[in-house]
């Protein structure tokens, strides 16, 4: 898509950088959706006829607002606008965002039986070494990387998850295959750089943060806890809603 050519004002006393910051600000306002990308730095630079550190401190200024991303070995690209998620008692990813008209999408990266570590056993009331089952998954929002997410449940409840959960709403499985409706019953939220390999998981830079929710689910019932789930968010792509 091509971008507006502009003439600078050089001799107003206002930086370079901060002019160019603006007019993009406006093309990208009036000319892109979220998720396109602009043009290459070279191109840009000689569209406002300045060399291309000038132009990158003028991303840069877009970049810390949250309109722009870079996207390394790619470009530079316009953020998907921010969803307001719900973080209440209700815990099915899919269903709460196709209520908000998303496109949801995910796929297992990995499902394993591995020993409970101390934090795990504690949230799920289990002892520690105990066999839970470990599903890791991503998923999409609109067809774009929107959260990594770690499941963990006691093996001696669901074999049925270990044998035969490819994918698709883990919940819904649930509910399916067990009558079970889980809800959550805490969640704690904490800012922090991706870990392991969440950022190419999320297409996303190491150097931006993610918003990492670790969550206890429990049998709507009786309240036995039967998930705990550590979700990793695309930070510029969510807001939480926490409802009491």
């Amino acid at each position: 898509m091509p971008m507006s050519l502009y003439t600078l004002q050089r001799e107003t006393g206002h930086a370079l950088y901060r002019q160019i910051a603006r007019h993009l600000e406006r093309d990208v306002l009036n000319q892109y959706a979220p998720g396109d990308m602009l043009p290459s730095e070279n191109e840009m630079a000689d569209r406002f006829g300045v060399n291309r550190h000038t132009l990158r401190r003028a991303i840069d200024l877009l970049v810390a607002d949250g309109l722009l991303e870079r996207q390394h070995g790619r470009g530079v690209f316009v953020i998907n606008n921010q969803i307001d998620y719900p973080l209440g008692t209700d815990t099915r990813f899919t269903e709460n965002l196709t209520a908000m008209g998303a496109s949801t999408g995910g796929r297992v990266v990995r499902k394993q039986v591995l020993p409970a570590i101390e934090r795990v056993a504690e949230r799920l009331n289990i002892e520690v070494g105990d066999p839970v089952i470990w599903i890791e998954s991503v998923r999409t929002v609109d067809g774009s990387p929107f959260c990594v997410i770690s499941h963990f449940l006691p093996e001696a409840r669901f074999a049925k998850v270990r044998d035969d959960y490819e994918g698709g709403s883990l919940h819904g499985f649930l509910a399916d295959h067990y009558g079970y409706t889980l809800k959550r019953v805490q969640s704690l939220v904490t800012a922090m750089l991706p870990q392991g390999d969440d950022a190419g998981l999320l297409a996303m830079p190491r150097t931006q943060p993610v918003l990492r929710v670790k969550s206890t689910n429990v049998h709507e019932r009786d309240l036995t806890p039967l998930e705990y789930v550590i979700t990793r968010f695309r930070a510029d792509r969510i807001q939480l809603c926490i409802n009491p």
